[in-house]
């Protein structure tokens, strides 16, 4: 038995210390997929912010631009014009998601805008099926998925560059919010529609905002996971990992968003490399799901969520 508990809980740590080329493999590994997973996070914070939606369909989003992309390279549209008509395609989206599913349930109970994403999730992903078939697609945007040697760390030049893109978009992201004039009138709407109504801040022009963010938040997501793994439909499910993210993070708060996806990213790599092999594997599959249950029992708001206090 003693044996056992020191292989289970010992011996992990005895082979990150025996390989450490090996460990910062595997670490670099979990913060190019952490980024990743932030990536979907940061399109349901986004929205979340402005507009107290719980946006279901945001995975889903990604799934439809990753989609829209490699139809249009397919039919033999250059990368660049396709990119830039995949951005018109997901602003053209985010106008219609504002006009036919937000406008007219203003003021209403939180749980029916919920279902009303929900709606809009299955409506996206048949739609996006019926236009661009159900094939697992090859997206190639000129990124070489190959590995180079660097002082004996074995690094993907693929996982590199979605990194990479992830942290100046995420950069990106933080500025706008908090040095722009539309940043501001985000988290003024974030914190009370009433009082940003009564200042004269639009809400209906800065949902049209938010919601076409997201929509480009969501390209470069599809982009970096269609990459990865090809454009498929189980794309959509990356959504359900990046909502452990934001329960680490906390639901309006974009460092959370990073930071919750490097400690999922991470975290599963480590534990599947390290502890996987000790209890059958598959831990990246619900390692994210247990972080995300213990911070429901003991710090719900997340690392970075305000603390709710209500008086009774």
């Amino acid at each position: 038995m003693t044996e056992i508990l020191y292989g289970v809980f010992v011996g992990p740590f005895r082979d990150m210390a025996g390989s450490p080329a090996f460990l910062v493999e595997v670490l670099l590994g979990g913060v190019a997929t952490g980024l990743m997973y932030s990536l979907v996070a940061l399109g349901f914070v986004l929205i979340f912010k402005a507009s107290g939606v719980f946006n279901f369909a945001q995975g889903v989003m990604v799934l439809f631009a990753a989609l829209t992309l490699v139809g249009l390279m397919e039919r033999g549209v250059p990368v660049a014009v396709a990119l830039v008509m995949t951005m018109a395609v997901m602003v053209g989206l985010a106008f219609l998601i504002e006009r036919v599913v937000l406008r007219p349930l203003v003021n209403q109970e939180a749980i029916i805008l919920f279902m009303a994403t929900i709606g809009l999730n299955f409506f996206l992903e048949g739609f996006g099926e019926m236009v661009w078939g159900a094939n697992v697609k090859k997206l190639d945007v000129g990124i070489p998925d190959r590995s180079f040697i660097v002082a004996g760390v074995q690094i993907n030049q693929l996982e590199m560059s979605a990194a990479a893109t992830a942290a100046v978009l995420v950069a990106i992201l933080a500025v706008f919010f908090q040095r722009t004039r539309i940043g501001r009138a985000l988290r003024a709407v974030a914190d009370d529609h009433e009082a940003a109504l009564s200042i004269g801040i639009p809400l209906k022009t800065i949902w049209l905002i938010v919601w076409s963010v997201a929509g480009l938040v969501a390209i470069v997501a599809g982009i970096m996971w269609g990459a990865k793994s090809g454009v498929q439909f189980s794309l959509s499910l990356v959504a359900l990992k990046a909502l452990p993210v934001l329960i680490l993070g906390g639901f309006t708060s974009v460092p959370g968003a990073i930071v919750g996806g490097l400690i999922v990213g991470v975290g599963e790599k480590l534990g599947e490399v390290y502890w996987g092999p000790l209890v059958g594997g598959a831990i990246e599959n619900w390692f994210a799901y247990v972080i995300a249950l213990v911070f429901l029992l003991f710090r719900p708001q997340g690392l970075f969520g305000e603390r709710i206090i209500e008086r009774v």
